[in-house]
């Protein structure tokens, strides 16, 4: 029997740290859109997210429905948590 051992791509961990977050304060405090920079962190930051909504403490400065709205504006979905 032949087995085939091709290379995968490694995946990369994700630190999970809201603070990774920060480019995206002024879209979360006003209505500008979010920055690339925010952008490319809500993307990196991704598998996070449910952590984050659970989390209370980060309500004050996050509300759900913020957060929905800078995914989206971004490009990115919110998994299912």
């Amino acid at each position: 029997m032949m087995v085939f051992m091709g290379q995968l791509p490694a995946a990369t961990a994700v630190t999970c740290n809201y603070m990774e977050l920060v480019p995206c304060a002024g879209a979360i405090s006003s209505s500008q859109p979010p920055s690339g920079s925010c952008c490319s962190k809500v993307r990196e930051q991704r598998p996070c997210f449910c952590g984050y909504l659970r989390n209370p403490s980060l309500r004050q400065f996050v509300s759900p429905a913020a957060a929905q709205k800078i995914a989206s504006q971004c490009g990115v979905s919110i998994p299912q948590c």
